[in-house]
């Protein structure tokens, strides 16, 4: 064994160290020289994160699990953005107390070009259900029975994360059962508005009387579609807003389709006679004819299952892409501590959170911007190369990949790999032997 002098060892750590200052020094002045010269030419300014990392969607890493259950949810937007919004909001409530509201859907009426995409995202999620029911018989699908892990594949991986009651006395292993469609994908469910700018929030008193729906297809109603369960009011003319408070002061009677309401009123007391409006140019919202041509296969009749998890990925990029361009203008929001979601204005005050420091909120939720993974659960698991290999290790958990229980369910059925989960799959990633992991830098 070579010993080497301490003055040596210590000239190293001082090389090192003067190497890594020169490095953050350039990055930094080469981020201020870009700044000055966006700003010179008054363009827009583009700011990249430290070590260069990019909201590219080919770059995306893991998702972080929550570190605990009162930790709250991170703001999808700026907290200095949301405060510099309400001062904005503010001054000009001063400025003009009384005013009408001229951008849609703010003053009560659809945005044209989401319609479209409502009935898309409507029908995607319809042919996403059917096409996934059709791959649980043929592909396993597991859950742990005592914490919200799921597991796509023939075995259970035996990556120790449990969180579930004792899981110290099993070393956090998980305790597989099978699964079922609503551990693929699951759908939260909110209140069903009926007047989304009169009527915004559901009190606490009203729990009991107004149904409650799935989130993305309340979301799907406010942006266009008709459900004739669901009755909704559809505007002709924007609403007034004095001092902060909307009014409707042009409400004609010849806005509502009153034959259809009267069926609904008479089925639904506590609904009025102007909660239905018949939409112009608003065609059929059945399902039946618009499913993905791949999705209506059947499987036993000798089709191949690739075909049909080709149609259920499809469909479940339609969705997703769809709801994020709907919720760019539709209001949607998320409790910071607990799984609940409205879709609205603003959030219900109905006194049901169960999450943490609920007794110093008296059972409401602590609101805040929602995100698409708080519209519809993706349930993220652990991507499978091999199925019928041995399981994944928990010694190997640092190379193996994740990706949404939905494109891991289809991936496993021959579809390909979408371009934008392959990155968080880590599908350039080798990984070792179990012989050669002190091995692996």
């Amino acid at each position: 064994m070579i010993l080497m002098p301490r003055r040596w060892i210590l000239a190293m750590l001082l090389g090192k160290k003067r190497k890594y200052s020169l490095w953050v020094r350039n990055c930094h002045y080469h981020a201020y020289q870009q700044f000055n010269e966006d700003r010179a030419s008054g363009g827009e300014i583009h700011v990249t994160p430290f070590g260069g990392e990019t909201n590219d969607p080919l770059h995306t890493d893991l998702p972080e699990p929550r570190q605990s259950k009162s930790e709250r949810k991170p703001y999808p937007t700026p907290m200095k953005t949301l405060i510099r919004r309400a001062k904005e909001e503010k001054e000009l409530r001063k400025s003009n107390p009384c005013r009408v509201l001229e951008h849609p859907p703010d003053n009560g009426l659809l945005v044209p070009e989401l319609v479209p995409v409502s009935r898309q995202v409507n029908w995607a999620r319809e042919s996403l259900i059917i096409g996934i029911s059709k791959l649980l018989p043929f592909i396993n699908v597991l859950k742990c029975r005592l914490c919200p892990e799921v597991h796509i594949g023939p075995v259970g991986h035996e990556i120790r994360t449990c969180t579930g009651p004792r899981s110290g006395f099993r070393s956090a292993m998980h305790d597989w059962i099978k699964g079922g469609l609503s551990d693929v994908v699951y759908f939260p469910k909110c209140f069903h508005l009926y007047d989304r700018v009169g009527k915004p929030r559901v009190t606490h008193d009203e729990r009991f009387n107004v149904p409650r729906m799935p989130a993305i297809v309340e979301l799907c109603i406010q942006a266009g579609i008709n459900v004739e369960k669901y009755p909704v009011r559809r505007r002709t003319k924007p609403v007034y807003c004095m001092e902060g408070r909307i009014v409707d002061v042009d409400a004609p009677s010849n806005e509502c389709d009153f034959g259809h309401a009267e069926d609904l009123c008479n089925q639904n007391p506590h609904i009025g006679p102007d909660c239905w409006t018949k939409v112009d140019d608003v065609e059929n919202d059945s399902e039946v004819n618009h499913i993905h041509p791949l999705v209506q296969l059947d499987p036993e009749q000798g089709k191949g299952l690739r075909d049909i998890s080709i149609g259920t990925m499809a469909s479940w990029l339609d969705m997703i892409s769809g709801a994020r361009k709907i919720m760019d203008e539709y209001s949607v929001w998320t409790c910071g501590y607990c799984p609940e979601v409205q879709v609205g204005p603003k959030g219900h005050k109905v006194r049901m959170c169960k999450a943490s420091k609920h007794q110093s909120r008296d059972g409401l939720h602590a609101w805040q911007e929602a995100t698409i993974d708080d519209l519809v659960g993706p349930n993220y698991v652990w991507h499978v190369r091999n199925p019928c290999g041995p399981p994944l290790r928990n010694n190997l958990k640092r190379y193996y990949g994740k990706a949404p229980a939905v494109v891991e369910l289809c991936v496993q059925a021959g579809a390909p790999v979408p371009d934008q989960y392959r990155s968080m799959m880590r599908l350039d990633v080798v990984p070792p032997e179990l012989d050669e992991v002190d091995l692996v830098a």
